[in-house]
């Protein structure tokens, strides 16, 4: 293991060493596990710019190139790997006036699988690629195009609804972007599937808020005890999948071409003046704004799912967030482009002007895992320390394999996992679950994730953002 030196109770210094060129930071108390391979990756992403600020977040895991839980701000490069195959897999949180002891959450659930596709290669709604390039490069602004092919998304698309959620997604759900730069095999794949969830960690989970911590913001955002709520976490699907999977590997040729020192090949980078570091971001806001619209379509599937179960309700959106992206932000009067893998952006009041948050912070969602509880939190002045960056969740502390096995799609064990089927059971009990892969489920079972309560602790007592609520789980989508 690196040398690291304890700061204080939520903070470690991982000094210059080796290859290193810069010091990097972990927020982990010393109850949350770090796995070696994790902690080599971030000495890898300090060891490229002098100039970059590295930090990694409580839910730090092995990942591809760098750490899943990772911040890496250079004011000189841009890396796929960095950002990660699935670019803006993000969260959003929808609030009901509903008290979650009123509603049949196994209906609900059931009604809304019919109408979202779950898991990897499902497909929806194919879309004309005229369509799709706006897509790509208008992001949510541009779903009311999908009346004119999808009958269910007709019937369920409020145009005022859309209105008011503009405001309160990261970047308006948008970033400006060119489509031309997406490569056409990514462009194909994601035409079949807006509306569509994925699979992995990704889920649609009927909430209730079990705690509310902080009364005025959660008066202010509109949450409060024993309500019924929803969460939902997707991704780019298989066009920002195919987007990453590309521009690594011409990044790595661009490496490769100039000599360039990697830490590890799984690391490539780009300089952000050369054609390929601008292609690549063009493509990378292009997958976000994929993402930002799939999650914006599901929602709108979601709320008439509610809608025409338990009446004619409003279901305002608290926030959506993104992860796997990167940005360009100022940070101590310089320009940084700052890549969250597996992290989240979590804004202060002041760097929320002209939002509905000016006066509260951003809403930041740090989810657990299926079984366990997720979280609302606000964005904090102090938050500086890691560039207002905190954790996307708990964190594995099992691999997928290690956890459910090997298992044949069929079903036929080859191998078994170290979550046993009762074990699996008694961690979901009393949550109703809707997958399409039962036979890999385990995969994604509680205990395969870091304590959800010492990785938000973490988070609180670094100063990284301030607790608002606790949700927990009352029926879990998953793929």
């Amino acid at each position: 293991m690196p040398t690291m030196n304890r700061v204080d109770e939520n903070t470690l210094h991982v000094p210059r060493q080796g290859a290193m060129v810069t010091d990097a930071w972990i927020f982990a108390r010393e109850t949350i596990q770090l796995e070696r391979g994790a902690v080599d990756q971030l000495c890898d992403a300090a060891s490229i710019d002098p100039d970059a600020q590295v930090f990694a977040t409580p839910d730090i895991h092995i990942g591809y190139g760098v750490p899943i839980g990772c911040v890496w701000a250079t004011p000189h490069y841009i890396s796929p790997a960095a950002v990660g195959y699935d670019i803006n897999c993000g969260m959003r949180l929808m609030t009901t006036p509903l008290d979650a002891a009123d509603v049949d959450v196994r209906a609900l659930a059931d009604s809304i699988r019919r109408d979202i596709p779950l898991g990897e290669g499902k497909a929806s709604q194919e879309l004309p690629p005229r369509d799709m390039k706006q897509f790509l490069a208008r992001g949510v602004p541009a779903v009311e195009m999908l009346c004119r092919h999808n009958p269910r998304f007709r019937r369920a698309f409020r145009p005022d609804e859309l209105a008011a959620d503009l405001l309160r997604i990261e970047d308006g759900g948008c970033m400006a972007a060119d489509p031309g730069c997406v490569p056409d095999q990514a462009m194909a794949r994601g035409r079949v599937q807006f509306g569509t969830l994925g699979g992995g960690n990704h889920f649609i989970e009927l909430q209730r808020v079990d705690r509310v911590f902080d009364t005025a913001l959660a008066d202010a955002w509109g949450l409060r005890e024993g309500q019924f709520v929803v969460m939902i976490h997707s991704g780019s699907r298989g066009l920002g999948h195919e987007v990453g999977g590309q521009f690594m590997k011409r990044a790595l040729k661009f490496n490769e071409r100039r000599g360039d020192t990697l830490p590890n090949r799984q690391l490539m980078y780009l300089p952000l003046e050369s054609a390929e570091g601008r292609e690549y971001f063009e493509a990378m806001k292009c997958a976000a704004n994929f993402a930002y619209a799939n999650r914006q379509v599901m929602a709108t599937l979601v709320r008439h799912d509610v809608r025409h179960a338990l009446g004619e309700i409003a279901m305002p959106l608290v926030y959506d967030v993104a992860h796997n992206i990167a940005k360009f932000e100022e940070a101590g009067g310089r320009r940084l482009c700052v890549h969250r893998k597996g992290a989240t952006r979590a804004f202060p009041a002041s760097k929320m002007a002209g939002t509905p948050f000016a006066a509260t912070g951003q809403p930041v969602l740090i989810p657990g895992s299926m079984g366990t509880a997720s979280y609302l939190l606000s964005g904090v002045e102090s938050g500086r320390r890691s560039l207002w960056s905190v954790n996307h969740g708990a964190g594995r502390v099992m691999s997928r394999t290690e956890a459910a096995g090997k298992v044949t799609r069929k079903g036929k064990v080859l191998r078994p996992g170290a979550v046993s089927d009762d074990e699996f059971r008694e961690a979901m009990a009393g949550v109703y679950l809707v997958c399409e892969d039962r036979h890999h489920i385990k995969e994604e079972a509680p205990q395969a994730y870091k304590d959800i309560e010492a990785v938000i602790d973490t988070v609180v007592g670094a100063g990284l953002a301030g607790r608002v609520a606790r949700m927990v789980p009352l029926a879990v989508l998953k793929g």
